[in-house]
């Protein structure tokens, strides 16, 4: 059943509908992989990767609920339950236990261009399918890859 109904063709609504189910996944497990590194960072650089770490998840929840709410503009229903967010997502699991800091960084490193890379992908898919959509996703990359250099910069 679908109370919200869209203006795409149904295939670009397909399309559409997969690129932000699966932008989605990878914000809602980027989130929970910086929150679950933040609490257990350790190292003498504790304070600023900690705080760092702090803004992806910001940046992330943030931008989830963006891609969530047009999904629901367009009729699709976003799915951010943990079944599913484990199921699906791009970003490599983190162990569980105390982080150096040194390592804190380059788990982000990989996750973040994890997620920049499928990103992109979703860029190229949505551009004629819903500009819309399109503009969402380049903007939530760009905030990404910001993130990206920064970690990048920090383990330099």
């Amino acid at each position: 059943m679908s109370v919200v109904k869209s203006a795409l063709p149904a295939d670009d609504l397909k399309i559409v509908g997969e690129a932000l189910q699966g932008a989605l996944v990878d914000l809602v497990d980027l989130a929970l992989l910086a929150k679950q590194v933040h609490w257990n960072v350790v190292g003498p650089r504790f304070r600023s990767v900690h705080l760092q770490l702090d803004d992806v998840v910001s940046s992330a929840r943030a931008h989830s609920d963006v891609v969530a709410e047009r999904a629901s503009a367009l009729g699709v229903t976003p799915d951010g339950r943990a079944g599913t967010v484990a199921s699906s997502s791009g970003i490599a699991e983190v162990r569980a236990g105390w982080v150096k800091d040194v390592e804190a960084v380059q788990i982000l490193v990989n996750a973040l261009a994890a997620v920049v890379t499928r990103m992109r992908e979703r860029i190229r898919a949505t551009g004629d399918a819903d500009p819309v959509t399109e503009d969402i996703l380049i903007g939530l990359t760009g905030d990404l890859e910001k993130h990206h250099w920064m970690f990048q910069a920090e383990s330099a």
